[in-house]
């Protein structure tokens, strides 16, 4: 079952957009603070890449709280530190491991597994391959070539340092992958 709000139509002035979006094979059309069914009416919750766009997730943790039943399972994933996208849906750039942490403890979960995806240098990575475009966009600039070439020569060492340097996803990361039981 997919629950949304189907306000978002993929455009905007402002950060990444995608261009277009289906809402049309949507289940649920509702304020994700307040879905219209019934308390502990499933069994498992998976909400991914959500968070970062509610003005009050922990609002929709409770919610997700009141919907699962005891015993069930909760998947949450969002991103740790993210550019403005989707907006004007966008409302934080991320969570860590620590807000998982409190708010779910809160609400009486035990915390079963959480995954880091990414570390600091892939982070950097990506954020350097995007200066082409965010030159162009935001400074207008069209790169030259030796500027070119000098974006390019950094990305090789931070690939050999994201080899050796993964413990660095505790610092910067792409999300955090959630898993944790109602009690």
């Amino acid at each position: 079952m997919a629950q949304d709000f189907g306000q978002y139509a993929g455009t905007g002035e402002v950060g990444l957009q995608t261009g277009s979006w289906d809402n049309s094979k949507l289940d649920i059309v509702s304020d994700i603070t307040s879905i219209p069914r019934p308390d502990g009416s499933f069994d498992a919750i998976m909400c991914t890449e959500v968070l970062e766009h509610l003005p009050d997730p922990v609002a929709a943790l409770s919610e997700l709280n009141r919907l699962l039943k005891p015993g069930g399972y909760l998947l949450l994933t969002a991103p740790f530190a993210s550019l403005t996208h989707f907006a004007p849906f966008h409302f934080a750039s991320g969570f860590n491991k620590y807000f998982y942490a409190y708010h779910l403890e809160k609400f009486g979960y035990e915390l079963l597994d959480q995954q880091l995806n990414g570390n600091y240098f892939e982070y950097v990575a990506q954020e350097v391959r995007r200066i082409k475009r965010m030159a162009a966009q935001y400074a207008g600039i069209k790169l030259n070539l030796f500027d070119k070439i000098i974006i390019h020569s950094v990305l090789p060492l931070l690939q050999r340092l994201s080899r050796k340097g993964n413990s660095s996803n505790e610092m910067l990361c792409y999300g955090i992958h959630t898993f944790a039981k109602k009690m």
